[in-house]
């Protein structure tokens, strides 16, 4: 996400080697989603790029290569999972959670598939977990064999809310894409461990974005209060504006907790001179 186009010249500067942009990105938010990881591992070289343009406090939450999770369904993919985790190494502590998101038919039945594959993982990473499958909203019995195979692992339920998203039909055709690929689920908002990551979907309405997630604010403050060290990832249909709202969802909650860290001061971003004709 930190070469997003329409952040390029807004956010972070533009023209930017690639091997800044994180950096930018960084002076911004203290945490991304590494979705890119789903399609394709890095190098190591890489990810030891992404290490040197952030602090040690920064939070990437990783998402596991789509042959594991949704091609093996976690029955395999050894060689992946390997390479994968070697690529990761040079994060050091920045790898905040390994994020495994479960393809939709991936119900309660595949429960036990889960628990094992929890147990194979090592010990050295934290781990978090995205099911789309509706009996994990729905069927109380499924939810607590969910929640007990997760705690049994200190492993996170990662819940993608996208209520607001849902409440009104789309304007425009970031919201019409969306509509069409985005899990249509009960919000959950249940942690198991000292470390919730929450995905928020608004809409392109700033106004509309912001009444979802009051409900996000009351409880990632109460979340705080307990001690806990939440992740919160802030989504529009076209992230146009994304920065910027993940900065006022921060200042927020920091309104009610004032102890928390303030966001990093974001870096300048040049504007190009205009041409002049002499």
């Amino acid at each position: 996400m930190w070469s997003h186009r329409p952040w390029q010249g807004r956010f972070v500067a533009h023209p930017l080697p690639a091997g800044e942009r994180l950096r930018a990105y960084a002076s911004w938010c203290d945490a991304v989603e590494g979705n890119t990881t789903f399609y394709a591992t890095p190098t190591r070289d890489t990810v030891a790029s992404w290490a040197e343009q952030t602090d040690p406090d920064f939070r990437f939450v990783l998402k596991l290569p789509k042959p594991i999770t949704h091609e093996h369904r976690l029955t395999g993919g050894d060689q992946e999972l390997r390479a994968f985790l070697d690529a990761m190494e040079p994060l050091g502590p920045r790898a905040h959670a390994l994020w495994l998101q479960l393809p939709g038919s991936f119900g309660p039945g595949d429960v036990g598939v889960l628990a094992d594959f929890l147990r194979r993982l090592p010990a050295a990473h934290r781990y978090a977990v995205e099911v789309r499958h509706r009996a994990f909203f729905d069927d109380q019995y499924a939810i607590r064999a969910l929640e007990t195979v997760l705690g049994d692992a200190d492993a996170e339920w990662v819940p993608f809310d996208t209520v607001m998203f849902f409440q009104n039909p789309p304007t425009s055709d970031a919201e019409r894409d969306a509509w069409v690929k985005k899990p249509r689920m009960p919000r959950r908002s249940l942690a198991l461990t000292d470390r919730p990551i929450i995905r928020y979907l608004g809409r392109d309405s700033v106004e509309q974005t912001v009444a979802g997630w009051r409900f996000w604010v009351d409880t990632v403050t109460g979340w705080l209060r307990e001690g806990r060290s939440p992740t919160v990832f802030i989504h529009t249909p076209d992230n146009a504006e994304a920065p910027e709202l993940c900065r006022r969802f921060h200042d927020e909650v920091r309104a009610r907790v004032p102890e928390l860290a303030p966001l990093p001061e974001p870096l300048p971003v040049a504007r190009a001179e205009q041409p002049t004709l002499f």
